[in-house]
């Protein structure tokens, strides 16, 4: 009797067991059909609830890039594209007061611009050169705000930086029509609350020259049979345009005379100063009037003299500027002179 009573109790404890083992199965298969009936939205809520933090981390780093990008490499480019996409315009230029080794400079320039930005840029040394060429000076552009229209204008004295490149410019300037002038330097930029930065200008400008002083002339003269101390038995006025911007002083200019190869005397225009359009001239000239005399009697007998006008020197204060000499040597002007007609006018009768 107490076997069969055991073996009762044992047999209901393990009914009772299997029971309670198929109940957490039961439980387990109900769960995981839960999270299976979850939907995509739950499943993220879930995550993110889980895991914020770490895309919070995320979030700061990728905003963290994108600003360090912007400032350290989406700005600047911006700054130098505006600065590419600038124009300068030069609308004039004075070079006064020139010696062997220097002069002094007025310039007035146009800055104009596009760019929906304005930034402000700070003062900077400015390299001049011809296009591709050594610079023959350096300039100090002042610190300016760069709106849609904006002035440069400088007023120093400059020290020539390289004479043979000066003289380059100066010849170009004074033989071609048009001449590429290279304004270079590097400067800050500052914009809003960015940090400044580094930007290069470089821009080319073209500038009208003076095209072999195209357009000269002798307008008036007359010729004096008695010389004056210093020689001079020949005055006169002459007509010399400047297509160009720049207003040069170049002191006493001396130039040689001379018809078909043979020297006939010396011109001189003292205290020169070309400005830009035409400027009328008072010339004196000493010229050796036996040699004129043998010309219009013998092969110019109707006293038109093919007269060829080279230039010799530029003396400023005294001192021989060669930069502007060897412009001047460069550039031969040939005027037809009713020689004839003016010793007429003196009392000579051929």
């Amino acid at each position: 009797m107490d076997k069969e009573l055991e073996m009762s109790q044992v047999e209901l404890s393990s009914s009772t067991n299997r029971s309670s083992s198929l109940k957490r199965e039961s439980s387990h298969i109900d769960d995981a059909a839960m999270l299976r009936r979850q939907t995509s939205g739950q499943k993220l809520k879930a995550h993110l609830r889980r895991w914020w933090w770490l895309h919070l981390i995320i979030g700061i780093a990728v905003l963290l890039l994108i600003n360090l990008l912007l400032v350290y490499v989406g700005f600047p480019r911006i700054a130098q594209s505006g600065i590419d996409n600038s124009t300068l315009n030069l609308t004039s230029v004075s070079i006064t007061d020139p010696t062997a080794s220097s002069f002094l400079i007025h310039q007035a320039s146009l800055i104009t611009s596009s760019s929906a930005y304005h930034p402000q840029l700070d003062a900077f040394n400015a390299s001049l050169s011809l296009l591709g060429q050594a610079p023959y000076a350096y300039i100090t552009i002042p610190a300016l705000h760069a709106t849609a229209t904006a002035t440069a204008d400088v007023d120093q004295v400059v020290q020539i930086a390289n004479l043979t490149a000066f003289a380059a410019f100066t010849t170009a300037l004074l033989t071609n029509e048009m001449v590429s002038l290279q304004v270079s330097g590097d400067t800050a930029l500052h914009e809003m609350a960015f940090p400044a930065t580094t930007v290069t200008y470089n821009k080319t400008v073209q500038l009208s020259g003076l095209n072999h002083l195209a357009g000269f002339a002798v307008t008036a003269f007359s010729i004096s049979l008695a010389p004056s101390p210093n020689g001079t038995n020949l005055v006169g006025t002459v007509r010399i345009p400047n297509p160009s911007v720049f207003t040069f002083a170049m002191g006493n200019v001396t130039m040689d005379l001379s018809v078909a190869g043979r020297p006939i005397g010396t011109s001189t225009l003292a205290d020169l100063v070309l400005t830009p359009g035409n400027n009328t001239v008072p010339m004196a000239a000493a010229t050796n009037q036996t040699a004129v005399l043998e010309l219009i009697t013998g092969n110019y007998k109707d006293g038109l003299l093919p007269v060829d006008i080279a230039g010799r020197s530029s003396v400023y204060d005294g001192v021989h500027l060669p930069y502007y000499e060897a412009a001047l040597a460069s550039v031969t002007q040939h005027v037809v002179l009713d020689v004839g007609a003016a010793l007429k006018a003196a009392g000579v009768v051929l």
